[in-house]
C-alpha cells in the first residue's frame, strides 16, 4: 500500500503526462500558426508610406529576379535573356499570390537593366502577410528556375531573405544543439552528482517547452508570433530549468544530509528554494513584459514566448520535480561515474566559494573596485553601439541570397533595395498639379546623396482637389548606413506634407522607434526589479544595489557584443561572419533581456539564502560568507550549463545567432563568476548591516536573537560552515 505522499506524487506525475500528451498532439498545428521575419518596427511612417504607395500605384517588389547571361556568351544572347525575362514575367502574372509584376522587358523601364546590360530584372509583388509571401517565394522559386533556363538566375528580396535566413537558421539550431547536448549533459552530471539528477532539469525544460509552443499558437491567432519564438522558448526554458532545479534539489539533498526525512526536506526546499523560485519566476516575467512595450514584432514575439516558458519552468520545478523526488527516493543517486573525482556534493557548502568569499569580504573596498573597474572597461565599446536590422549581410557572402544582393548594389545604378517611395500631397500651383511635382521632384533631385528621381503616375491625382503624387527616389548608399539615413531625413525636411518609405526609411524609423521606448522599457525593468527585491529580502538598500550591480553587468555584455559583432574585433574566435557596422535592435535587446533574466535568476536566488542566513544569525559577514559557500558552485554550474548550450551557436552560418550565443553565454559566465562571486559580496560587505535597512519592512525580533529551526531541523551547531580550505569547488 502505498504512503499518501507517494499516491500524491503518482497522481501528480498522471496528471503531467496527460498535459503532455495534450500539448504534443497540438504542436504541429501550433508550428502552422507561426510566422517569420518581424524584425521592423510598426506603426512608422515608413510603414504607412508603403501602404499608401501601394494603394496608388507603386508596389513595393517582394522578390527580385536577376536574369543574367553567362559572361563568355554572344552578343547574340540578348535576345534569348529578354526572352527568359519574358517567359518569368508571364508566369509570375499567372501564379496565384502574385498580386503585380514588374520587367525590363514589359516595361523598358533601364532601372531595371544592369549597366552592361548583361542582367534584366522581373520584380514581384506578393499577397498575404510576410509568413504567407515568404512561403509564396519558397513554393514559385523552382518554377520561375526552370522558366529562366539556359540563362543564370538569382533570386533576392525581402521576402525570398527571410524564408531563407529563417531555413539557415532552423539548421543551424539543430546542429549547434546536437553539438552542445553531449557537453551539457557532463556539465549537469559534474553538477548534479549523478545521471538520474542530471536529467531532471532535461525533463523539466522539455515539459515547459513542450507545453509553451501550443500557447504561442493560440497567441498566434491574435498577434504576431514568430516561429524564432520555439528557439527562445527553448533557450530559455533549459537555463531556466537548470536554475530552478539544481536550487531545489541541492537544498532537498543539503536537508537530507542533515539528517531531515525526505517529506521534510521537500516541504524545507519547497518553502525556502521554493520561494526564491516564484519570486525569480516573478522577475524574470516583468523583465520580458517591459519589453512588449517596444512594436518590434520579433521582439514581442520572443518576449511573449519567454514569459510563458518561464512560467510554465516555474510550474514543472515546482510541483513536478517534488513528485518525481519523492518517486525516486534511493533511486536519486544512480549512476554517478564520476563518483571518486568528487571533492563535495550537491548540497554540501563548497570551500573554494567560501575561501574566496572571505577575502572579497576581508577588503570589500578593493574588491568592490576591482570588479568594478574590469566591468566598466568591458562595458566601455558600447558607447559606441549603433542599432540596424537584420538584411542579407547575416548570411555569409557565398551564400546565394547574400551573393544575389550584391550583385545587385555593383552591376545596377539604382538597385531595388536603394529605392524610397515618397508620397506628397502637394496642393496646385495656379492649378497646374504637373508643374507642383516637377518642383517637388528638383528639390528631391538636389539632396546629397540622390542619384536619381521619377515620378510615378498615380490614378487618383486627377481626382482630388490637391496633386497627389508618388516618387521614387533612388539613393546612392546602400540602406542601413547612416548617410542612407541622413538622406531620410533630409527628403522628410522637403517642404510639402509628404510620407518616405523605401528600406533605408524602415530601418531608419525602425531605430528610432526602439530607441524611443527604451527610456520606458527601463523604469519598468527598474521599478519591477526592485519592487520584486524588496518584497523577497524586505529591504530597500539591497534591492538598489542589486539593481545597480545589474546595470554593470549587462554592460559588460553589451560591451562585448558591440567589440566582436559590431567593431569585428576577435571576429575569428566565433568562426567568422559579415561585420556590418550595426547591431540588430529587436536581437539586441532580446539577448540583453536574457541576460537579465539570468542575473535576476541568480540574484534572486543569492539574496533569498543570504536573507535566510541573515535572519537566522544577525550577522551580515557570516550570511555573505555562508550564503555564498552554499550557492556559488551551484551558479558557476547553473552558469556553465547555460554557457555550453548557447555558445555552440557560435557554429551557425547566420551571425544573428552567433551574437545571441555569445551574448547569453557571456553574461551568463561573467554574471555568475565575477559579478556574483566578487562584486556583489563586496558591495555587501560594505554595506554592512544597512543591507538589511527597511524599518518599515521589516520584522523586529530581539537583538542577537536566532530563528528557530524549521519543522525541528538540526541547530546551528549541527550545521557548521567550517569547512576544511580547498574541499570542494
Amino acid at each position: 500500500m502505498l504512503d499518501q505522499s507517494r499516491r500524491q506524487a503518482w497522481a501528480m506525475l498522471l496528471c503531467a503526462l496527460s498535459v503532455l500528451v495534450i500539448a504534443a498532439l497540438q504542436i504541429v498545428p501550433a508550428f502552422g500558426m507561426l510566422g517569420s521575419g518581424g524584425t521592423l518596427a510598426t506603426g512608422t511612417e515608413a510603414e504607412r508610406a508603403e501602404r499608401r504607395a501601394a494603394r496608388l500605384g507603386l508596389p513595393r517588389p517582394d522578390v527580385v529576379f536577376a536574369v543574367s547571361a553567362d559572361p563568355g556568351a554572344a552578343a547574340a544572347s540578348t535576345a534569348r535573356l529578354a526572352a527568359a525575362d519574358r517567359r518569368i514575367a508571364s508566369l509570375l502574372a499567372h501564379t496565384p499570390g502574385v498580386d503585380a509584376v514588374a520587367s525590363f522587358a514589359g516595361s523598358g523601364d533601364p532601372w531595371l537593366r544592369s549597366r552592361d546590360g548583361r542582367t534584366l530584372l522581373v520584380t514581384a509583388d506578393l499577397a498575404g502577410d510576410e509568413r504567407r509571401r515568404g512561403r509564396t517565394a519558397e513554393r514559385i522559386a523552382p518554377e520561375v528556375r526552370a522558366a529562366a533556363a539556359p540563362a543564370t538566375l538569382e533570386i533576392s528580396g525581402s521576402a525570398w531573405l527571410t524564408a531563407q535566413i529563417d531555413a539557415q537558421c532552423e539548421r543551424d539550431l539543430l546542429r549547434a544543439e546536437l553539438l552542445a547536448a553531449p557537453a551539457v549533459l557532463l556539465v549537469l552530471l559534474v553538477a548534479y552528482g549523478s545521471l538520474v539528477c542530471a536529467l531532471l532539469p532535461v525533463l523539466v525544460a522539455a515539459c515547459a517547452v513542450v507545453c509553451t509552443i501550443p500557447v504561442l499558437g493560440l497567441l498566434a491567432r491574435v498577434t504576431d508570433v514568430s516561429v524564432f519564438a520555439v528557439n527562445a522558448a527553448s533557450a530559455i526554458g533549459f537555463g531556466l530549468a537548470v536554475d530552478y532545479t539544481l536550487f531545489l534539489l541541492s537544498r532537498y539533498q543539503e536537508e537530507t544530509a542533515y539528517g531531515a526525512t525526505p517529506v521534510r526536506a521537500l516541504r524545507t526546499a519547497w518553502r525556502t528554494s521554493g520561494r526564491s523560485v516564484v519570486f525569480s519566476a516573478a522577475a524574470v516575467t516583468a523583465c520580458l513584459a517591459a519589453t512588449l512595450v517596444v512594436p518590434s514584432p520579433l521582439l514581442r514575439a520572443l518576449a511573449l514566448a519567454g514569459i510563458v516558458v518561464t512560467v510554465l519552468s516555474a510550474l514543472a520545478a515546482l510541483f513536478l520535480l517534488p513528485s518525481l523526488l519523492t518517486l525516486l527516493g534511493p533511486h536519486l543517486h544512480r549512476g554517478d561515474p564520476l563518483r571518486g573525482l568528487r571533492r563535495c556534493r550537491l548540497g554540501e557548502p563548497s570551500g573554494f566559494w567560501q575561501s574566496v568569499t572571505r577575502r572579497v569580504t576581508a577588503r570589500p573596498l578593493l574588491s568592490g573596485a576591482a570588479a568594478g573597474v574590469v566591468l566598466l572597461v568591458l562595458a566601455l565599446p558600447f558607447s559606441r553601439v549603433h542599432l540596424g536590422v537584420i538584411d542579407q549581410r547575416v548570411l555569409p557572402a557565398s551564400a546565394p541570397a547574400a551573393a544575389a544582393v550584391a550583385h545587385l548594389e555593383a552591376g545596377f545604378d539604382h538597385p531595388p533595395d536603394r529605392l524610397l517611395s515618397v508620397v506628397a500631397d502637394l496642393p496646385p500651383a495656379s492649378g497646374d498639379a504637373r508643374r507642383a511635382r516637377e518642383r517637388y521632384a528638383s528639390r528631391l533631385r538636389a539632396l546629397p546623396g540622390v542619384a536619381g528621381v521619377r515620378t510615378v503616375p498615380t490614378p487618383t491625382a486627377a481626382a482630388t482637389r490637391s496633386a497627389q503624387a508618388v516618387f521614387v527616389v533612388a539613393a546612392r548608399h546602400a540602406p542601413g548606413g547612416e548617410r542612407a539615413a541622413r538622406l531620410v531625413r533630409a527628403v522628410r525636411q522637403v517642404p510639402g506634407v509628404a510620407l518616405v518609405g523605401g528600406r533605408a526609411a524602415e530601418i531608419t524609423d525602425t531605430v528610432a522607434a526602439v530607441c524611443a521606448a527604451l527610456p520606458r522599457v527601463g523604469c519598468l525593468l527598474a521599478a519591477a526589479f526592485v519592487v520584486l527585491l524588496v518584497l523577497l529580502t524586505r529591504s530597500l538598500v539591497a534591492p538598489v544595489k542589486a539593481l545597480v550591480v545589474a546595470v554593470l553587468s549587462l554592460g559588460a555584455s553589451a560591451g562585448a557584443l558591440v567589440l566582436v559583432f559590431q567593431l569585428g574585433h576577435g571576429r575569428s574566435l566565433v568562426a567568422g561572419f559579415s561585420v556590418t557596422g550595426a547591431l540588430d535592435a529587436s536581437l539586441l535587446l532580446f539577448t540583453l533581456a536574457i541576460a537579465l533574466a539570468l542575473s535576476v535568476d541568480y540574484e534572486v536566488f543569492l539574496l533569498g539564502r543570504l536573507r535566510e542566513e541573515h535572519d537566522r544569525t544577525g550577522d551580515n559577514t557570516f550570511a555573505i560568507v555562508r550564503g555564498i559557500a552554499r550557492t556559488g558552485r551551484l551558479m558557476t554550474s547553473a552558469a556553465a550549463a547555460v554557457a555550453v548550450s548557447t555558445v555552440a551557436l557560435v557554429t551557425s552560418r547566420v551571425s544573428s545567432l552567433k551574437l545571441v550565443g555569445v551574448g547569453v553565454a557571456v553574461a551568463a559566465l561573467v554574471d555568475a563568476l565575477l559579478v556574483r562571486g566578487v562584486l556583489v559580496p563586496a558591495v555587501m560587505a560594505a554595506l554592512g548591516p544597512a543591507n538589511w535597512w527597511a524599518p518599515a519592512l521589516r520584522r523586529t525580533r530581539p537583538s542577537g536573537a536566532t530563528r528557530p529551526q524549521p519543522d525541528g531541523l538540526r541547530p546551528e551547531a549541527d550545521h557548521p560552515l567550517a569547512v576544511t580550505e580547498g574541499q570542494g569547488k
